[in-house]
């Protein structure tokens, strides 16, 4: 029986399917980068010799464009060392803004404070002489009903 991994390293090979190769060398390209950029970066491409660079928010174009030497570097060291991405050769980069988000998605935080909903409905009666302790069941009632009525 043929391992998932062997399977999936055939069908990578498939002339079809040359894009899912790219992709694992575009997805290792942005893992190797800093996390900062990481995060700035939506997706990227190689076309022509020209290493395309989409990015998640205007504000990083600035940033990244101090370092596309070091964009080119890194990309020409995957070149060398993956046998995998040797097709990725870029001479230039060009940085544009996309709509797209970033691949790195952010955990979002959840509240762990329990809300629970009112299961009482505030339909009892009081048969009671005391007027303080029929007086405390109707405020208990009204907020029991105004509680209810927030669903």
């Amino acid at each position: 029986m043929k391992q998932a991994n062997t399977i999936l390293s055939h069908i990578q090979s498939l002339p079809q399917f040359k894009l899912l190769k790219s992709h694992y060398c575009y997805a290792k390209f942005i893992s190797i980068l800093n996390p900062r950029f990481q995060k700035a970066i939506a997706f990227v491409y190689v076309r022509e010799e020209t290493l395309f660079i989409a990015l998640s928010h205007p504000g990083f174009k600035m940033e990244l464009n101090m370092n596309r030497e070091l964009l080119l570097n890194l990309l020409s060291i995957l070149a060398k060392q993956d046998e995998k991405c040797q097709q990725l050769k870029a001479k230039k980069v060009v940085l544009f803004n996309s709509k797209h988000m970033s691949i790195i998605k952010e955990k979002k935080i959840e509240s762990t404070e329990p809300h629970y909903q009112e299961m009482a409905l505030g339909d009892f009666t009081i048969e009671s002489e005391d007027k303080e302790l029929i007086k405390a069941f109707e405020a208990v009632r009204r907020s029991i009903e105004g509680q209810n009525d927030l669903k």
